[in-house]
């Protein structure tokens, strides 16, 4: 079995273009996801129950459904409503952001459960409101909680991202198939793929393990 070196080297820029989209597409949808993740985790422990159960409703559906089928329903079902298409980035980041957005609310939710019970307590007897104690003194202790989840969560929607390639929408994974597709080099293209993807998840799991040291989350 011989490699085609010279393929691997000549199609390496073109899957690097593709690799950067994919990380565009991952950060778009992880900073969507962790607005909606916070406002859905904090509504998963509200008083209102109302709030509660449309925030498991929201949870149990994202979590419960495959990302591709939620991929098809935004960007073939979507149209069908709306009468008019949907452009394949808007359809792989609203996926996709949608989609992170039950995760990271699972994931804030833990977070603000972590923080001792006493601190709202001493917030409430200073004179605050619920929300407000949630704003000001467990929020911003929680995220320091949530950063080496976060991270996982991140790399594993870098991973899934992949997956708007359905729709044609040419991140890394796109790109690759094109390229195969044209010179029948699929070892050799999966291979510089698979690496493009690892270089990328390693160094997302030492910038997170970094944050952590810094941050000194335990």
């Amino acid at each position: 079995m011989n490699l085609n070196v010279d393929l691997m080297v000549n199609s390496f820029p073109l899957l690097v273009v593709g690799a950067g989209i994919t990380i565009q597409i991952t950060a778009i949808s992880v900073g969507l996801g962790l607005i909606i993740g916070m406002f859905v985790g904090i509504a998963r422990i509200s008083q209102v129950k109302l709030l509660r159960a449309l925030a498991a409703v929201y949870i149990d559906f994202l979590r419960g459904t495959p990302l591709l089928v939620q991929i098809f329903l935004i960007y073939f079902a979507l149209p069908v409503v709306l009468g008019q298409r949907v452009d394949p980035f808007l359809a792989a980041i609203t996926a996709c952001g949608i989609n992170s957005g039950a995760y990271i609310a699972e994931i804030f939710r833990a977070g603000i459960q972590a923080i001792d019970a006493g601190q709202m307590e001493a917030g409430r007897s200073l004179g605050m409101t619920w929300p407000q104690t949630m704003r000001h003194i467990i929020v911003p202790q929680a995220f320091k909680n949530i950063i080496p989840p976060l991270g996982n969560e991140f790399i594993a929607l870098l991973k899934d991202s992949s997956l708007v390639s359905v729709i044609g929408f040419e991140e890394l994974t796109r790109r690759g198939q094109l390229i195969i597709a044209r010179t029948y080099g699929s070892l050799e293209i999966w291979i510089c793929v698979a690496i493009i993807y690892l270089v990328m998840t390693l160094t997302i799991s030492r910038l997170v393990a970094y944050l952590e040291k810094r941050l000194d989350t335990k």
